[in-house]
C-alpha cells in the first residue's frame, strides 16, 4: 500500500471515530464535524452533507442505544418527535436537491454559529 493511501484510510477512519465520539457526547453533533472533514477530503457540498446524514444515522443508532442501556433515554417522550421529523427529513432532502451549494454552505455555516452561540450563553 502506498503511503498516501495508508495516510487516507487512517484518516478517514479519524474522522469517522471523531464523528462518533461527537455524536455520541452530543446527539448528532457528528455531523458539524462530518461536513467539513468530508469537504476536506474531497467530497462536493452536498456529497458531504448527504454522507454526514448517512454515517449520523448509523452513529445516532449506536449512541441510543447506549443512552438506553444507561438509563438516559426516555423513548416515551422521543417517539412524539419522530413524525415530525420525519417529514421535516424529507423536506429537507427535497430542498437540499434546488438549494446552490453555496447557500447550502453559508446556511450550515449560519446554523453552526447560531447554535455555537447558544450552547456558549
Amino acid at each position: 500500500m502506498r503511503i498516501t493511501g495508508f495516510i487516507k484510510k487512517h484518516s478517514l477512519a479519524m474522522i469517522g471515530a471523531l464523528c462518533g465520539v461527537m455524536n455520541g457526547l452530543f446527539g448528532s453533533g457528528g455531523g458539524l464535524v462530518a461536513v467539513p472533514c468530508l469537504e476536506k477530503s474531497g467530497f462536493e457540498v452536498k456529497q458531504a452533507h448527504a454522507s454526514a446524514i448517512a454515517l449520523t444515522s448509523v452513529f445516532s443508532v449506536i449512541s441510543c442505544i447506549g443512552y438506553g442501556i444507561s438509563g438516559n433515554l426516555n423513548i416515551t417522550e422521543a417517539i412524539k418527535y419522530i413524525p415530525g421529523g420525519l417529514l421535516g427529513a424529507l423536506a429537507g432532502a427535497l430542498l437540499m436537491k434546488r438549494i446552490d451549494p453555496s447557500l447550502l454552505k453559508r446556511i450550515f455555516g449560519l446554523v453552526m454559529i447560531y447554535s455555537g452561540v447558544r450552547l456558549f450563553l
